[in-house]
């Protein structure tokens, strides 16, 4: 288990954990003895989130502005261990071959410009929530042509894999869906982020 670097600032707060900290203080001051249904606590936080006016979250919403400037504040005088990202861990050869995509994945490249598309106004959680709704529809034969198509990735990645640390012929193009699909990481990427900074 990787160690974590205590001096690492602590991650920006979002309006809605903000939020929530304030339902748990008042919760904790109204039944001091009760214990708390984290689930049950968590549904009610979110529905009485999703009600509030938008000049009701604005306090919440300031107060995660404030965090966001304290936490850049405080990532710029920040220096991490050698050897490690921003994240804490180790940090990627950009040279390296890229990751290749899931079966999901490879479907979600396909029809992400669809639904897209389809729901102009989506979030990027969500489409990826509407995508796996879709897949999670198809049949073991519909889902076939996916996985063939991820295995044959897989299999390129791990000839790429073997010439770059055999210090071989290997040459990462950036631009090729081959090494993994760009589009699918960077989805990725995005929904950490969004995890950490989503309001809902």
């Amino acid at each position: 288990m990787m160690r974590k670097d205590v001096n690492k600032p602590k991650g920006k707060t979002s309006a809605y954990a903000f939020f929530v900290q304030t339902c748990r203080e008042e919760h904790r001051k109204k039944n001091p003895e009760q214990s708390v249904n984290f689930a049950e606590f968590s549904k009610k936080c979110s529905e009485r989130w999703k009600a509030l006016s938008p000049s009701d979250k604005k306090c919440f919403e300031d107060m995660a502005k404030a965090d966001k400037v304290r936490y850049n504040r405080e990532m710029r005088d920040y220096v991490p261990p050698k050897g490690f990202g921003k994240r804490g861990r180790k940090r990627k050869d950009p040279n390296a071959p890229k990751r290749p995509p899931s079966a999901f994945f490879v479907f979600c490249s396909e029809y992400r410009p669809s639904v897209k598309q389809q729901y102009p106004g989506l979030s990027i959680g969500d489409c990826a929530k509407k995508l796996g709704e879709m897949w999670s529809k198809l049949s073991q034969s519909e889902k076939q042509p996916y996985e063939e198509k991820a295995q044959k990735l897989r299999e390129k990645y791990d000839r790429d894999m073997v010439a770059y640390r055999g210090g071989g012929t290997y040459a990462r193009n950036p631009g090729s869906s081959a090494q993994g699909g760009d589009e699918e990481d960077d989805d990725e990427g995005e929904d950490e982020d969004e995890e950490e900074e989503d309001d809902e």
